[in-house]
């Protein structure tokens, strides 16, 4: 569910004209819902409600200093990937020694980083990795925390891009290998072996690949506790969201008019299937999820350019594009369509929903039927929270977009749109060419 809705014939976020945003800050824009990101988590928190439980919200999803305040002030900690994630959400004020660290390239520098913050772990994803926090950590004069990265072989049902659990991925280490590379960690004496980590990939839509993965690493688990006294078992994230119907399914009559074979997974199916497996080990758990926690709550907006008519076919281009939204691009991804006001009373349109970058890749969907708008008018790219901003690029020397947080019928900028002077700012021409 989320807080995105037609209040008469205009589309809101929370208690917000989107329209209103759109005036004051142009176009494209991302709009982000701060009720929607607090309701996640708390669905999180509540349906495993029997476990200790700490939420490490993965980042790489969204790291808007704002966004990453507001989960601050919820109580996560964070799953971080590189040092200017650790640099980000130390920026924003949040705290480093309830996040951890993940990533197969970890670097000296950002290992140093991380321990002088007292990161609560490391999630290490190789043996030669082991060494090297070992290596640095003996440098500091310090213990750095771990946990192992198990890769349990489980087919998460998703896009293959984005699926890490299989013996394919270069994710973790394979769990037949998990045993020796903890006794391997156990000699080396800068290393302090403080959990186990899981995570099988992202935007997945059926409990079934979870349950299998705890299940199958849940007797390790138990012997590292036996052997190693560990603290905590993370589970990683993935859990999907409703890319199909994204409009609809901010209402909970839409939740309960689904077919029980065809209901998205919810944080309540989740939690029922899990925390019965989870409970009996005794172990802290962490979850680390990201898309469902912001992929929900944000939207992109852009202001139609023109309608352009070929031979059979219609090219409705915006002046967002891929560079500012690159999943349908890179993934092939679905986003629902939306405009910012309804009029009932319009024709339907069928047409290509088109960018205006110089490539053909630049297309949001193809043969969409959306209601005819005019030059001008908006539209709203839904569940565009997640993998939104943060994959963004200057392609065409188009600047970064503007990012806005709505918090019931209050709403500010967080993040403003690029300029030309910002975005050649680190560029010279030299000398030799002068």
């Amino acid at each position: 569910m989320h807080h995105f809705s037609y209040s008469g014939h205009d589309l809101h976020c929370e208690s917000v004209d989107l329209a209103a945003i759109a005036k004051l800050y142009g176009t494209p824009t991302y709009v982000y819902s701060a009720a929607t990101m607090a309701d996640n988590f708390h669905r999180l928190q509540r349906n495993l409600g029997g476990l200790d439980l700490q939420i490490c919200y993965a980042m790489k999803a969204n790291s808007n200093l704002a966004v990453l305040r507001h989960f601050a002030n919820l109580g996560a900690g964070f799953d971080l990937v590189s040092g200017g994630e650790l640099r980000r959400v130390l920026a924003a004020g949040a705290n480093v020694r309830t996040s951890v660290f993940a990533g197969v390239g970890k670097t000296e520098g950002e290992i140093k980083l991380a321990l002088e913050n007292d990161i609560y772990a490391f999630h290490v994803e190789s043996e030669p990795e082991l060494a090297r926090i070992n290596h640095v950590a003996g440098q500091l004069g310090v213990k750095a925390p771990i946990a192992i990265r198990i890769n349990p072989d489980v087919d998460a049902n998703t896009h293959a891009k984005i699926t890490t659990g299989k013996s394919g991925n270069k994710f973790g280490i394979p769990l037949k290998h998990a045993a020796a590379a903890y006794e391997a960690a156990a000699k080396l004496k800068n290393l302090r072996i403080r959990g186990v980590q899981m995570h099988i990939g992202s935007q997945i839509t059926e409990v079934g690949p979870f349950v299998e993965a705890v299940k199958k690493v849940a007797p390790f688990v138990a012997e590292l506790k036996a052997a190693y006294a560990i603290e905590y078992f993370s589970i990683g994230g993935g859990l999907g969201i409703v890319y199909q119907d994204a409009l609809a399914s901010g209402s909970a009559a839409w939740w309960d008019a689904q077919p029980a074979d065809r209901r998205p997974l919810t944080p309540e199916a989740y939690g029922a299937e899990l925390t019965p497996l989870l409970a009996p080990l005794g172990l802290k758990v962490l979850l680390e999820h990201g898309r469902f926690m912001v992929g929900n709550a944000g939207v992109l907006l852009a202001r139609v350019e023109h309608l352009k008519r070929g031979a059979g076919k219609n090219f409705l281009i915006v002046d967002a594009a891929m560079n500012d939204l690159v999943r349908p691009a890179m993934y092939e991804s679905f986003h629902e369509i939306v405009p910012v006001h309804r009029d009932s009373s319009r024709r339907a349109l069928v047409a290509d929903i088109v960018g205006p970058i110089c490539e053909s890749g630049d297309c949001f969907a193809k043969d969409r039927k959306i209601q005819e708008v005019g030059e001008g008018e908006l539209v709203a790219f839904l569940s565009a929270g997640a993998y939104g901003y943060v994959m963004a690029s200057r392609y065409n020397t188009r600047g970064m977009p503007a990012e806005v947080l709505v918090n019931g019928s209050a709403f500010e900028l967080v993040n403003a749109r690029e300029t030309f002077e910002q975005m050649t700012a680190g560029e010279k021409i030299p000398a030799f060419l002068q």
